[in-house]
């Protein structure tokens, strides 16, 4: 054979060779990165189940400081979390100190202080568990349960970026009112027997009070994060601009273009219910959790998915375990213990499920018509945009 032959035979060879070992080594890391996805899956399911005790026997640091020291830049609590019960019981159970309004946002709430100085949101019950309130999605109160739920479901697709939540009974006349601020305690009134409050909020009205059972008012209370984790507003690129034909800013610019910057950002949205309930982070996902109609799917709250086409690949492989009834299953074991369980009712149980489906299927369009590569995004190399 003739050297330039011989030249030819070998270059063509080592491309061969090149080429071979670089899918070899794609498929290796893609396996190895499923079986990961799978190890953690099945962590999280053998950890699911949280019951509420009373002890820390390993640590001489309070439920609170534990809490505090969980939260780091990309997540609230970490994967496993021996003391988890230890501190729901605390938010469930310690002594309230005191007890203000909560001032922002657009729903009643009050703010107490529990034995030990720890700060948590105290939201109360508005609807019973099947109450469905007719109109636009975005209709009516915010749901106490969907608050438990929404921590829960985050734990289940391991993102563990909601704070800590855990229902409460709460006695106004005995626990509130004695710890009460003025401000708080001017907003009390008797509806007929029950011991009822307005507070103070954008849409708070002494005609739509919060009323009790009672004194004994059902509500759940979410973990304040640590004062060195100040919260910082970030305007939702896909937040409703509640006003009829006014599109939100992201949809107005995604009509003309698909920014890379919005598509790292907002990776991911999941259609769960019918209205928003963000639990949200500067990082890659905003999680959207209510329970108002279980009969009710508003496709529109699944826009910065089947707009932008992407999804992490751990995330993709999340929601793939949890077809088939896994998540309902796992969402009902993870809610057992709670103070308020029921959570859920079986209707919207069910809803989950369905609902995990018509995530999949959009992803299946976006596959289909992108291909998996422009749309699966591996999420363990480092990413320039988080």
């Amino acid at each position: 054979m003739k050297l330039k032959q011989r030249v030819v035979l070998l270059a063509i060879l080592l491309v061969i060779f090149i080429f071979t070992k670089v899918f070899l080594i794609d498929n290796l890391d893609t396996s190895a990165a499923n079986r990961e996805d799978q190890r953690a899956f099945h962590r999280m399911m053998a950890g699911l189940r949280v019951e509420l005790v009373p002890k820390l026997d390993h640590t001489l640091q309070s439920p609170w400081e534990i809490a505090a020291q969980w939260v780091v830049p990309r997540e609230v609590y970490p994967e496993e979390t021996p003391e988890l019960g230890a501190i729901m019981h605390a938010m469930a159970t310690k002594k309230i100190i005191k007890a203000d309004v909560g001032y922002k946002g657009t729903q009643l709430k009050a703010l107490l202080i529990l034995e030990g100085g720890q700060k948590v949101v105290f939201k109360p019950k508005r609807y019973n568990r099947d109450y469905v309130v007719e109109g636009e999605p975005y209709a009516g109160y915010d749901r106490h349960n969907a608050e438990v739920a929404a921590f829960h479901l985050d734990r289940i697709l391991g993102f563990r970026r909601a704070p800590l939540v855990v229902g409460r009974f709460v006695n106004l006349r005995t626990e509130i009112k004695p710890v009460a601020t003025e401000q708080l305690l001017s907003t009390f009134l008797t509806v007929g027997n029950n011991t009822c409050f307005y507070g103070k909020c954008y849409y708070c009205r002494e005609t739509e009070p919060a009323c009790a059972d009672g004194d004994t008012m059902e509500g759940s209370v979410t973990l304040w994060l640590p004062d060195v984790w100040p919260l910082q507003k970030h305007r939702h690129p896909w937040g409703r601009t509640y006003r009829e034909g006014k599109l939100a800013r992201a949809c107005a610019v995604l009509r003309a273009a698909r920014p890379s910057r919005l598509l790292g950002e907002f990776a991911l949205a999941l259609m769960l219910s019918g209205e928003l309930v963000p639990l949200t982070n500067s990082l890659s996902f905003n999680l959207i959790f209510s329970f108002g109609n279980p009969s009710l799917d508003e496709r529109s709250i699944l826009a910065p998915l089947y707009q932008c086409c992407i999804i992490r690949v751990s995330t993709w492989n999340r929601l793939n375990y949890l077809k088939n009834g896994v998540l309902k299953s796992a969402l009902k074991s993870a809610m057992a213990h709670d103070p308020i369980s029921p959570v859920l009712s079986e209707p919207h149980l069910d809803a989950v499920d369905q609902r995990l489906l018509s995530v999949l299927a959009t992803v299946k369009q976006c596959t289909d018509q992108f291909g998996a590569d422009a749309v699966l995004v591996e999420d363990r190399m480092p990413l320039s945009h988080l």
